[in-house]
């Protein structure tokens, strides 16, 4: 795709775009590295249905998972954010 003829609004939306669907594969990666480490951790026998161990065990994983996530993004964004002050 040649941007050298798209408007500076349309090169701007362009962009909101690709951050959006960035956005969306990360959640989507996300949730499957999830869902795989705390299933392995927490599912000792698959069956139809969860009894209230592993329920607990899926729920804590999954806070403990989405707490880490989300301290190494806010780490990540402020690092990002001095190093762009410091040019």
């Amino acid at each position: 795709m040649d941007t050298t003829s798209l408007t500076s609004a349309q090169k701007d939306e362009l962009m909101d775009q690709v951050k959006q669907q960035v956005a969306v594969a990360q959640a989507q990666e996300l949730l499957g590295k999830m869902t795989e480490k705390c299933f392995r951790k927490c599912i000792n026998k698959p069956g139809t249905s969860l009894d209230s161990s592993e329920q607990k065990c899926i729920a804590m994983c999954m806070d403990r998972y989405m707490d880490s996530w989300n301290l190494i993004s806010r780490a990540y964004s402020a690092r990002l954010q001095r190093e762009r002050s410091n040019m």
